[in-house]
Formats: C-alpha cells, structure tokens, sequence
C-alpha cells in the first residue's frame, strides 16, 4: 500500500515516537567513540557509516556524541519518503539518491551539504542491497569531500530481526544495547583507483566485524531464518 500526504505524515512521526521511546528505554553501553567525540569537539564534519540494517537507532548514538548537524542519503525508492519525513523529526536533512539509482544527483547533494559545514551520513549497502556489501561511491564521496569516514553500529541483547533483506534489527523496549564506533578513516584526495578499491574492501570488512563485535558483546545469537520471518533465537532459547 501507498501512502501519501497526511497519511506519510502521521506514519513518519508514528515511526519517530516509536522508536524515540524504544531508544530512551535501553541500557546503553558505549565503546570506541573516543574518534568521533574529538572530531565533534573541534568542529570537524566528518561521514557516519553504517549498515541499513542498523539504521534504527542512528539518530540517537548521533545525538550521543554531540552532533548536531547532519544529512542523510535517502534513496528514491517509495519508502524512502518514508524514512525522510521519520528522520526529520530527529532533526536530519535529506539528500535524495543513493549509491546506485539516482548516484550522480546523490553525490552532488552530499558534497553541496559537506561544503556547507554538514556531518553526512550513509548506507553503503542501501537502499536494496547486496546486504552488508560496500558500494564504491562511499569512498569516492569521502575522497571528493576531504571528510573522515566514521564508521558506526549498534546491536541489543532482545531484539526483533525482520526477514528483509538487511535483516533490520529493531530493539525490544529495556534491552541492554551496545553503541559501537570505529576509528575516522581519512581518504586521500590523490588517491589511486587501486587503493581506493582496497579501502573499499578494508571498510567493509570492518562494518562487517563491527557488526558481529556488537552482537557478541551484548550476547546476541545467529538468527534462525524460517520462511522470511523475523522469528529468531533468543538467549537462554
């Protein structure tokens, strides 16, 4: 179903409160944001990756270290109107495109919002996969931009995992979670195709151990996939 007008309005802020809520209600650990507090601390911009399927609770470790000015790339697909009315609740800009469709149009928006002093923020595996696989334009924006990459993710011990193909991790409310930062990664602007290709690789092999570090630490099992649903093994199962 297509929603429009109201209807996407009260959604978006549905989603908004939601999981606004859901994030207030969790037992925070944080590790490793040491990096991107500093940039924070002497004004430096800088781009937060982070796998789609850990989009939930963005916005909140953002918020966590102190950032304040941030846009997000948001593909062109239908629910990505969607999920740029949610985010601008949490006071998120919207540039529209992604890594694949709409690239060119994408990449101009994001370095229009790095010149005008803004934190960026993408999913390199958006908008519909290969799920956890890193898409090129990530290291070219970082490279064109002059902003660190800093990488990003969270995981929670009690945890719905949808059967989308991100297998999106939504929190259950009062989960012990985890806010789990990675170093900046500067790009060089005279970088070789060679070595930025072998960034490319190096980065997404970090998101991937991130992700799985994350999960170990709050005691997370590997999910139980049955049919698409999101049905999966919980502690002590």
């Amino acid at each position: 179903m297509r929603l429009s007008g109201r209807s996407l309005d009260l959604a978006a802020w549905l989603a908004a409160l939601i999981l606004g809520s859901i994030g207030r209600s969790l037992r925070w650990r944080e590790e490793g944001a040491e990096g991107v507090r500093a940039l924070v601390a002497r004004g430096q911009p800088f781009i937060l990756v982070f796998w789609h399927g850990r989009l939930a609770m963005l916005p909140r470790l953002y918020r966590e270290v102190g950032g304040r000015r941030v846009k997000i790339l948001i593909s062109d697909h239908r629910d990505g109107e969607l999920i740029a009315r949610a985010m601008a609740h949490w006071g998120f800009g919207a540039v529209r495109g992604s890594t694949r469709r709409g690239a060119v149009r994408g990449a101009k928006g994001m370095l229009r919002a790095a010149r005008e002093g803004y934190d960026l923020a993408i999913t390199p595996d958006g908008p519909r996969g290969p799920r956890e696989v890193l898409q090129a334009g990530v290291v070219d924006l970082a490279r064109l931009s002059g902003l660190p990459l800093v990488p990003v993710t969270f995981s929670a011990r009690w945890a719905w995992e949808f059967g989308s193909w991100d297998r999106f991790l939504l929190p259950r409310p009062g989960s012990r979670a985890l806010a789990l930062w990675g170093e900046p990664v500067w790009v060089g602007r005279d970088q070789s195709p060679a070595a930025a290709d072998e960034l490319t690789r190096q980065l997404e092999d970090t998101l991937r151990r991130m992700r799985q570090r994350a999960d170990a630490l709050v005691g997370r099992r590997p999910c139980r996939e049955r049919d698409g649903s999101r049905k999966r093994i919980e502690p002590g199962e």
